[in-house]
């Protein structure tokens, strides 16, 4: 819920129930694993990475930084380039679903 956001008046019972919880790690990732919120931000993030760059690049860039992590590729400053613009755009978006979950309460 949001912080400015306050629950309608409830009976004694239900309000005797209703406390503030900070969900461990186990939790978090049990509730983004069962969440449709978080399953719609993942495919969102899908899009909108797709809309820029199809599965295949990506798998080159892949390749390229593994290779290069490897020592078995150098590459091209052009290649560099790429992947340097390619790895800032998907970073914004990793982080817009950052800030999509963590307005759930999930980070």
């Amino acid at each position: 819920m949001p912080d400015a956001a306050a629950l309608p008046p409830q009976s004694a019972q239900i309000a005797a129930s209703v406390a503030v919880v900070v969900p461990d790690a186990v939790l978090a990732a049990a509730i983004k694993a069962a969440s449709p919120h978080v399953q719609l931000i993942d495919q969102r993030m899908r899009e909108m990475i797709r809309e820029s760059y199809d599965l295949e690049t990506e798998l080159k860039y892949a390749r390229f930084g593994v290779g290069a992590a490897m020592g078995m590729y150098s590459p091209s400053i052009d290649e560099i380039q790429e992947i340097t613009v390619y790895g800032e755009f998907v970073e914004s978006v990793r982080q817009w679903g950052r800030a999509e979950r963590a307005k759930l309460g999930l980070i």
